[in-house]
């Protein structure tokens, strides 16, 4: 406990991971969504856009969604569950990571998997405005390795954060990267990779005094873009003491609010690693539910629900 069995069966076509995770990204009709966009000036003088939704009835409940590697506040899933939970009468603070508004951020350094003292600055603005008292935390991907570690790696949190979930979820770095490094996953990887090379080639015309074009042609795997930009621009050794460092599997015991990992067994980004059954087995607030199928974010049910925006209302509900 708490290990959950999963009833979620998708049809024929959806079963298979690729399909499902390619389909969900490239295919589902984006849902209608407004948002409203707020700049967050953060400790540093470096900024976070946030985009805001706002529930028709006024609410002291907020989500704060958590995008994935090289996504933003506009990606489909993030607008599938802010529509979802819009009609269940919460308010949505969708973050884009630094750099990921569509405007680079102005330092060197930017976002990675583990920086959680922006998660951190982005709670404590939302809680100074003093309109919520109930606030959940909603990750996928990446953000959701980020909300894992924030809730795991503190010994007190705000008493105002009540949940956290947490889908697709590659909660050891090092794992998720041998699985999208294997030849089955090279169409995720080069678009992964063509992005992070044009976000380092646009860094590089503010900062020629950290970052070079001959650093940039020796970018040709996501680990060479750890070891030459993500490990030097935040205080890592190498891309190898970064996964291991910022992996949320070595804090999720640690967690103490009822907190959902949703990953599915064909995700072919994640490894063995990344289905921690012993840990949620002897955890009171951890709750493991590891369907057969959805593949990396990729849970359709219709193309208005997914099963991953139907659970979250569902734990959100369910879990005192």
């Amino acid at each position: 406990m708490p290990l959950i069995p999963s009833n979620y069966q998708p049809s024929f076509l959806f079963k298979n991971g690729h399909f499902s995770t390619i389909y969900s990204s490239k295919m589902r009709v984006c849902p209608e969504l407004i948002q409203k966009r707020e700049r967050v000036i953060l400790p540093d003088k470096d900024f976070i856009d946030v985009d805001w939704s706002f529930s028709d009835i006024p609410t002291k409940k907020v989500a704060i969604l958590l995008h994935g590697l090289e996504g933003n506040a506009q990606r489909t899933y993030i607008k599938g569950a802010a529509n979802t939970l819009l009609k269940e009468n919460w308010d949505i603070a969708a973050m884009n990571f630094r750099g990921c508004s569509g405007e680079d951020n102005k330092l060197y350094q930017s976002y990675h998997s583990g920086k959680t003292d922006d998660l951190e600055a982005i709670i404590n603005h939302i809680l100074e405005k003093d309109n919520y008292k109930e606030i959940v935390l909603v990750g996928f991907s990446l953000g959701g390795n980020l909300l894992l570690k924030y809730l795991g790696e503190r010994d007190i949190i705000p008493k105002k954060i009540k949940k956290g979930i947490a889908i697709s979820v590659p909660t050891s770095l090092r794992g998720s990267l041998d699985c999208l490094s294997e030849p089955k996953n090279w169409l995720y990887r080069t678009i992964f990779l063509i992005s992070l090379r044009n976000k380092y080639q646009l860094k590089m015309e503010q900062h020629s005094d950290k970052m070079f074009t001959s650093e940039l042609k020796n970018i040709k795997t996501l680990k060479d873009f750890d070891d030459i930009y993500t490990s030097k621009a935040h205080g890592f050794k190498d891309a190898y003491d970064y996964y291991k460092i910022n992996s949320s599997n070595q804090f999720l015991a640690n967690i103490k609010i009822p907190t959902l990992i949703l990953n599915a067994k064909n995700d072919s980004f994640l490894n063995h690693d990344c289905f921690p059954f012993n840990i949620a087995d002897n955890s009171k607030s951890l709750h493991l539910e590891t369907p057969l199928y959805g593949g990396h974010v990729g849970f359709h049910l219709t193309n208005d629900t997914y099963y991953s925006e139907k659970r979250t209302v569902e734990f959100l509900k369910e879990i005192p």
